[in-house]
């Protein structure tokens, strides 16, 4: 199944399905469904008895191994995950995964039709696998469909995207991302799904939740023994310093919006508490805080004193206060 939103999507490639591209490049927004929707394409090209518009039946013999994640001709790559696995590890595709869907891609079709590949998230491929793939792709084999699927396009070697077909997987409108959340049971959804950039489909993680909240509230009221004490409640959660970071940069933003009149985004429910700090604070105050977050966006993922960055970053912003403009 495909989500509603992206049903013009799969009218646009059910339109050309006989001028196939050998390797498509899937991206959009993350946590709109991108990898459901390449799925989907997947299972309609290894369908043996396609509906109408190309979609899979469901029902034949290459359906049911593929809904068994058992279909012979299909071959789905990601980063490697273990149980033990920090969730500050950065997870990559490795090379020597890329050459093993290399060597898949140079069988015989099991089924006698089409194989396919799916890459997701295809820039988590480093540069050795990415290399490695890119040469498949200048030569591909007969009857092989490669599906890459990306948060971030901009990530990937340019030469992987020219030998790409392109399309964009739109995002759903906000009521209607709002809607599908509320459908689903979802508590909270208009201030999730705000925080989520109007993304819609993200995991539950009310540990999370509440962790974000407790920095919403310090960073509303700033004091420097909060602050140590809440950086090292972060730090036993094992996250990694990019999460604090997107919190962080995402109030910046509502920060500088309500410093234009202009509505909160990822926080609206905290409206009334922006409007009346950002009158006190000066705006090249924050937007030097902003630049600092970017220039540390490359170490988001590493395990080394994510307690001292958190602390860092934290004691930056306290120092906003001790620069307030004139009241």
């Amino acid at each position: 199944m495909i989500y509603p939103w992206q049903s013009a999507a799969w009218q646009q490639i059910s339109s050309h399905w006989q001028q196939q591209a050998h390797a498509w490049l899937l991206h959009g927004r993350q946590g709109t469904g991108k990898l459901v929707f390449a799925q989907y394409l997947a299972q309609a090209m290894l369908c043996e008895q396609p509906q109408a518009n190309h979609q899979p039946c469901g029902q034949c013999a290459s359906c049911h191994l593929f809904a068994q994640k058992n279909h012979p001709d299909y071959c789905e790559l990601q980063p490697e995950t273990a149980d033990d696995t920090s969730a500050r590890k950065l997870l990559q595709i490795k090379v020597d995964a890329v050459r093993t869907v290399l060597d898949f891609a140079h069988l015989s079709s099991h089924r006698g039709g089409r194989r396919v590949v799916l890459i997701y998230p295809a820039e988590s491929m480093n540069l050795q696998a990415a290399n490695a793939l890119l040469k498949i792709l200048e030569e591909p084999p007969p009857q092989v469909t490669f599906l890459l699927v990306s948060h971030n396009k901009d990530k990937l070697l340019p030469t992987i995207k020219s030998r790409c077909r392109a399309l964009v997987l739109p995002a759903p409108a906000f009521e209607e991302a709002l809607q599908f959340l509320r459908q689903n049971g979802r508590e909270n959804a208009a201030d999730l799904l705000a925080f989520h950039g109007g993304a819609p489909l993200f995991d539950e993680q009310p540990e999370q939740d509440v962790l974000r909240q407790e920095l919403l509230d310090l960073l509303v009221s700033p004091r420097l023994l909060a602050i140590l004490d809440y950086a090292g409640r972060f730090d036993k959660q094992k996250l990694p310093l990019s999460v604090l970071m997107d919190w962080l940069q995402k109030w910046l933003t509502d920060m500088s919006l309500s410093q234009q009149n202009m509505a909160a985004l990822y926080y609206p429910s905290r409206q009334n508490e922006l409007n009346n700090l950002t009158q006190r604070i000066r705006a090249s105050l924050i937007f030097d805080l902003q630049d600092k977050l970017i220039s540390l966006a490359p170490y988001g993922q590493h395990t080394l004193s994510v307690k001292m960055q958190a602390e860092s970053l934290l004691i930056d912003y306290l120092t906003l206060w001790q620069h307030k403009t004139k009241e």
